[in-house]
């Protein structure tokens, strides 16, 4: 009993704060289904290394030494000395993604570039607000929409802000159906969101789809090298899915590894959410310019559209700009489902998976050129 008085007594309310946190994250994962599997090891993850005297974490105990926790164990050599966790699982990504309608409609790449703008806007604000460039540049990363981008960033640069930026990244992407429509009817009209588009899918071969991954992989070597971890374990994903001779590897990646890759990276990455870390005006700055890099992507997406739409004869519905962020397939559906309600006949659903698909790749190289320019500017 005494014990049990002693654990809530040293409670602190930063601790408090951060069962909240968890609490919270746990709520969104179960009852909103929001990235549950991300979403809910973080939140338990978050209430386990807040406990006072938790074994999750590495302390000294008087009479027996140093004991190890778990959580930090697997943090310090999975995440912190190799950064392996969030690169194998862009491997499970890349088996998930069909490049079908970028490579039948190849101009919706432009379009995976362009929502890429809240990133560096984003960076630029973080650094007026004093944050120092590597962690600016790794908060900006959340713009990406993509959180194991974000993770792989924050922790090559050394962020001292990793779990925020975690926390910050799926929260975001999993209230991407909340955070998108309201951005994307402050700069579009209901006319603009009721353009037709029509869709005539071009057949894609088989052996288009083996040399595209291998394609990609080459130029992004060439353009922007620290990027090829990234894209590369990204794009062997997708080749063991198209290369038609690995098909159980192929599911075990979808399926097995990302999922038991998500599971160790979300209770893994709960280390950084220590209260005393946590719980600071720091991470209330994060939190606002994520949500500020989610809004500019999609606003760049948007404008981007209707900047080509002064040039072109066939007009393109400006909310697939916004589906070029890597939130896939949140984003596509997000903007499908709009089109439907301004206009019942009016099927977007293809274009806009093509720009998600596209911004897949625009994500990870946007990390790669990030993690490349930022050290030439120390």
């Amino acid at each position: 009993m005494s014990f049990l008085l002693n654990g809530i007594m040293a409670v602190t309310w930063q601790q408090l704060v951060m069962y909240a946190v968890g609490l919270l994250l746990i709520y969104l994962a179960i009852a909103k289904d929001y990235e549950p599997s991300l979403l809910l090891p973080m939140g338990f993850g978050a209430i386990l290394v807040n406990l006072p005297f938790s074994g999750v974490l590495n302390q000294h105990i008087q009479g027996i030494g140093e004991s190890q926790g778990i959580i930090q164990w697997l943090y310090e050599g999975l995440i912190e000395a190799s950064e392996a966790l969030p690169l194998l699982l862009f491997i499970g990504i890349g088996a998930m993604i069909d490049f079908g309608p970028i490579l039948s409609n190849p101009r919706l790449l432009l379009f995976g570039a362009a929502a890429q703008f809240g990133i560096f806007f984003t960076i630029t604000l973080a650094v007026i607000l004093g944050f120092g460039l590597r962690d600016a540049a790794a908060i900006g990363i959340i713009g990406a929409a993509d959180g194991p981008t974000s993770i792989l960033v924050s922790q090559v640069l050394k962020s001292a802000y990793i779990g925020p930026i975690a926390v910050a990244a799926y929260s975001y992407m999993a209230l991407v159906p909340i955070i998108q429509p309201i951005a994307i009817r402050l700069v579009t009209t209901k006319k603009e969101r009721q353009i037709r588009m029509t869709y005539s899918p071009a057949s894609v071969s088989r052996k288009t789809r083996i040399i595209f991954p291998i394609a990609v992989t080459f130029v992004a070597g060439f353009i922007a090298p620290m990027s090829v971890a990234l894209v590369g374990f990204l794009m062997f994903g997708n080749l063991i899915r198209e290369c038609g001779v690995l098909e159980r590897l192929s599911e075990t990646a979808q399926n097995a590894l990302a999922n038991l890759i998500t599971l160790l990276l979300g209770l893994t990455i709960s280390f950084s959410m220590v209260a005393d870390r946590f719980v600071t005006t720091q991470t209330l700055y994060i939190m606002l310019l994520g949500l500020i890099a989610f809004v500019f992507d999609t606003i760049g997406g948007v404008i981007f559209a209707k900047i080509l739409n002064l040039f072109v004869k066939e007009k393109i519905n400006p909310m697939i700009g916004a589906a070029g962020i890597s939130a896939f397939p949140m984003s596509a559906r997000v903007v499908a489902k709009m089109a439907l309600q301004e206009d019942n006949q009016n099927h977007l659903l293809m274009h806009a998976a093509g720009a998600n698909v596209a911004g897949q790749i625009a994500s990870v190289l946007a990390g790669g050129m990030v993690l490349y320019l930022v050290p030439l500017m120390l």
